[in-house]
């Protein structure tokens, strides 16, 4: 679910798009930016001895979930032919990547996002995730990545995580690992940044 879930907190008003009384007197806001967000009443079903809404079933654990397997999603991941990009961006293989950290983590691995993840050696995709974990981690510790007033946290704070991209948003700039110039080309409808020499794009 996209939003903030604000108990008691004022939040921000104008993207106020649902007001719950709780039982114990609490009010519950939903707080919705994009108006991507969206409540629903879901049964739970039982996902490898976890409860989840139903509807949510199918979507596959990020790698600081304590129960990831990370050999199990190596595996996965090896048995794709296709795009490495896709998989890391395909919520029922490994979630909560993202476009701008499948970028950055594509970065820090050497990788192209356009490689096969069936080409790839399983010790090189068990590195790609460890890469994304990093990225992830660090990301969290610097509240996220804002790139205006709409992406902030429940006080209304920016993350920082943008100043640290090596990769996404860094098209024209010089690579900080080898000094050539960053580029960027469209990739299921975003945009994909990567540097042309330590990344070199897939023979096709």
């Amino acid at each position: 679910m996209s939003g903030q879930m604000l108990v008691d907190g004022s939040g921000n008003e104008s993207h106020l798009r649902i007001r719950a009384a709780l039982s114990d007197g609490a009010v519950l806001r939903f707080v919705d930016q994009r108006t991507f967000g969206s409540w629903a009443v879901d049964p739970l079903v039982e996902v490898s001895g976890t409860l989840v809404p139903e509807s949510v079933a199918h979507i596959a654990r990020d790698p600081l979930d304590p129960l990831f397997d990370r050999d199990a999603v190596v595996r996965r991941m090896k048995a794709k032919d296709t795009e490495i990009k896709r998989v890391l961006l395909d919520q029922t293989v490994i979630s909560g990547v993202g476009n701008i950290y499948a970028d950055e983590a594509l970065w820090r691995s050497q990788v192209h996002g356009r490689r096969r993840a069936s080409a790839l050696t399983k010790p090189a995709l068990g590195r790609l995730i460890d890469d994304a974990t990093d990225v992830m981690r660090q990301a969290l510790d610097q509240g996220g990545t804002s790139f205006d007033s709409l992406y902030v946290n429940v006080n209304g704070q920016s993350g920082y995580f943008s100043r640290s991209l090596d990769a996404y948003g860094r098209d024209g700039d010089p690579c900080r690992r080898c000094g050539t110039i960053m580029r960027r080309e469209s990739f299921m409808n975003r945009g994909s940044h990567f540097c042309p020499k330590c990344q070199p794009q897939p023979r096709r």
